[in-house]
C-alpha cells in the first residue's frame, strides 16, 4: 500500500484483553458477595449467547443500558439470580471502567513502535464504555488520535466514528487501514467508507475471511513496511 499514511486499531481484543479482575471469577466473587453462588465454567458460554443478544441502538447511537444488559444476561447464564442480575451487573461494569484492569497484548507495543518508526499516524477507534485518554495515558501507547462511542454518540460501524478518526488524523479513507477484531464493526465498517481493513483473529475462528491475521506480529509486513534493519 504505497500511499499508506495512517492505521486505526480497535482496542478491546486487538490491543487489549481483560486482565483476572475482570475474569468469570469476578462474576463469582460479586455473587458471592449477595450470597449466592454462578458457574464458572459456564462464562464463556454465557458470554457468547449474549453476545449473539446483543441488539445494539437501530441508529447505531450509542446506548449504556445495551453494554448493561449484555453483563445482566452473563450473569444469569452463569446461574445467578434475575432478580439481583441488575445491581451485580453494575458492580461488574464499574470493573471494566478501570484502565488497569486490562492488560495490552505482548505484541501490541512492539508493532505500534514499527508503525510509528514508519512514521506512519496512528488512531484508535473503540465501541468501549470506558475514558480512552486515560487508557492510553496507562498503558503508554504513542497514538495520534483516540474516537470513544461513548463521547462521540454512534458506534462503530456507522461511518462517522471512523470519520472523525480520520479527520483528526489529517487523513483519506484510501490512505489509511483500519485494524480489529470484529468483522461487522472494524472491517465492514471500515471497508463501506473505502478504507482497508485486517482482520486481527486470535482465536483463529474466521480462516476464510480475506486480510486476516491470528497476531499484530505480521502487521508490518501485511502494511508492506520494510524490514527493520
Amino acid at each position: 500500500m504505497t500511499n499508506l499514511r495512517a492505521v486505526l486499531f480497535d482496542v478491546d481484543f486487538t490491543l487489549c484483553r481483560p486482565g483476572p479482575s475482570l475474569s468469570a471469577e469476578s462474576y463469582a466473587r460479586i455473587a458471592e458477595r449477595h450470597g449466592v453462588t454462578v458457574d464458572v465454567g459456564r462464562y464463556d458460554d454465557a458470554r457468547e449467547a449474549a453476545a449473539l443478544n446483543l441488539k445494539r441502538h437501530p441508529e447505531l447511537l450509542h446506548d449504556d443500558t445495551i453494554w448493561h444488559r449484555f453483563t445482566e444476561e452473563i450473569f444469569v447464564g452463569m446461574g445467578g439470580p434475575p432478580e439481583i442480575a441488575s445491581e451485580c451487573a453494575r458492580e461488574i461494569e464499574q470493573g471494566w471502567e478501570v484502565s488497569e484492569n486490562f492488560e495490552l497484548f505482548e505484541d501490541a507495543l512492539p508493532v505500534l513502535e514499527e508503525l510509528r518508526t514508519a512514521r506512519l499516524r496512528i488512531g484508535l477507534v473503540s465501541n468501549g464504555i470506558r475514558d480512552l485518554g486515560e487508557f492510553v495515558a496507562h498503558h503508554r501507547l504513542d497514538v495520534d488520535a483516540i474516537v470513544d462511542s461513548r463521547t462521540h454518540g454512534w458506534v462503530k460501524p456507522h461511518p462517522t466514528i471512523f470519520q472523525v478518526a480520520l479527520d483528526r488524523l489529517g487523513v483519506e479513507a484510501a490512505g489509511t487501514v483500519m485494524v480489529g477484531d470484529s468483522l461487522e464493526e472494524d472491517i465492514e465498517g471500515a471497508r463501506a467508507l473505502g478504507m482497508r481493513a485486517i482482520l486481527i483473529d486470535r482465536q483463529d475462528r474466521h480462516p476464510g475471511v480475506e486480510e486476516r491475521l491470528t497476531d499484530l506480529y505480521g502487521l508490518p509486513a501485511a502494511l508492506g513496511l520494510p524490514r527493520p534493519g
